[in-house]
C-alpha cells in the first residue's frame, strides 16, 4: 500500500498574483486559496534493474497553459477551464521534475541522477513533455484526473533516443469535490511514477549492456 500523502495548505492571499488575469477568477478576490501539494514516494519494484549508469533530468517542458499552478478543468473536449480558489503549491514542470528526482534517489537502483542543471557527467538524459494534466469530465457526471506525459531517453555521449515512450493516465475522482480531484491526481502521478522510473531503468540498462557487449572494430595496421 502506498505511503502516499496530500499536504493542503490554506492562505489568505498566497498565489493569487499568479492566478490574476484568469476568466474562472473573480478579480481582487480575497477569498483564501487552498495550495495542494501532491507527495509521492516510489514504489520500488523488485523487478527493476540495478544499474551502474548516471542519468541527468531535463527540465520538463509544456505548454502556457499546462505549465501553470492552476488546477486545469476540462468540462467537455473542447474547453478548458481552471477551479476557483485552489492551486496547486508548484508549477507542472516544477511538480512532474521534482517527484520523478526524488523517486530516482528512493529507488536505490541508481548510483546517481541529478538535475541536467547541474552540469554532471551523465550516460543518459530523461526528457520528458507534459502534455496533458487536467481534470477531464469525458462526457461522463465525474471528473478523471488525466495526466498524460511523453518521455524520451537519450544516450548523451551521441544524443541517441534510445527510447521513447508516451505516458496516459486518468484516474476516476470519488466526486466532483476538489478535494475528490486532488486526490485522483495524487494516485494518478504515483502510478505515473512508477511507470516511469521502472521504464526508463530497464530501457537504459538494455542498452547499456548492448553497448558493453558490442565488439569494438580496430583498423587493421
Amino acid at each position: 500500500m502506498s505511503r502516499s500523502r496530500l499536504i493542503r495548505l490554506t492562505s489568505a492571499g498566497l498565489v493569487v498574483a499568479a492566478l490574476a488575469g484568469c476568466s474562472i477568477l473573480s478579480g481582487g478576490s480575497k477569498d483564501p486559496v487552498t495550495i495542494y501539494a501532491p507527495q509521492v514516494q516510489v514504489n520500488v519494484d523488485p523487478a527493476w534493474p540495478e544499474v551502474s549508469w548516471q542519468l541527468v533530468l531535463a527540465k520538463p517542458s509544456a505548454s502556457r497553459m499546462v505549465d501553470s499552478p492552476r488546477i486545469n478543468v476540462r468540462p467537455a473536449p473542447d474547453q478548458l477551464e481552471v477551479y476557483k480558489g485552489v492551486t496547486w503549491a508548484q508549477t507542472s514542470t516544477d511538480l512532474v521534475e521534482d517527484t520523478l528526482m526524488r523517486a530516482f534517489e528512493d529507488s536505490g537502483k541508481i548510483p546517481g541522477v541529478a538535475r541536467l542543471a547541474t552540469g554532471i557527467r551523465a550516460d543518459y538524459k530523461l526528457s520528458v513533455d507534459i502534455r496533458r494534466l487536467e481534470s477531464d469530465y469525458r462526457g461522463a457526471a465525474v471528473p478523471a484526473a488525466t495526466i498524460e506525459l511523453n518521455a524520451k531517453l537519450i544516450h548523451t555521449a551521441d544524443q541517441r533516443v534510445v527510447a521513447s515512450r508516451t505516458f496516459l493516465h486518468a484516474e476516476q475522482a470519488r466526486s466532483t469535490a476538489v478535494g475528490d480531484v486532488t486526490s485522483a491526481f495524487q494516485t494518478a502521478l504515483q502510478a505515473m511514477t512508477d511507470e516511469m522510473v521502472g521504464w526508463t531503468l530497464q530501457q537504459g540498462q538494455a542498452d547499456h549492456l548492448a553497448q558493453a557487449s558490442t565488439p569494438i572494430l580496430r583498423p587493421r595496421p
